[in-house]
């Protein structure tokens, strides 16, 4: 397997980075943001989105003094073409993968789950 694949598979299993995506797919946000309804640093979250981005699955960029963070769906097309190599994957379908993390979101424990977003 290349290194961007494990790159990719080692940020999508931790399921605070996959709640992140999940958040993302909505629409691009501010660092901040992303934070908010996380019970944790914003330094760590930093972490979070640094490993996220190495792996390409987000890109950041600096609108004046904030950092906005955009999801980055084409980069789950290599992982989609490993995985279908076994003829048992479908390729991605962005739809399904929400669902999956929304499905992720469910089994957190309390203090890893994002809080509802008013």
């Amino acid at each position: 397997m290349s290194a961007l694949l494990d790159i990719t598979f080692a940020a999508l299993a931790d399921p605070t980075r996959r709640a992140i995506l999940s958040m993302l797919l909505e629409d691009d946000m501010a660092v901040t943001d992303v934070a908010e309804p996380f019970a944790m640093s914003l330094a760590a979250i930093s972490k979070h989105l640094g490993v996220l981005t190495a792996a390409g699955l987000i890109s950041q960029e600096k609108r004046g003094r904030v950092k906005w963070c955009k999801l980055e769906p084409d980069a789950l097309r290599a992982a989609s073409v490993w995985m279908a190599g076994f003829g048992q994957m479908e390729p991605v379908d962005l739809d399904a993968f929400e669902a999956f993390l929304d499905r992720e979101l469910a089994s957190l424990p309390a203090e890893a789950e994002p809080a509802p977003q008013s």
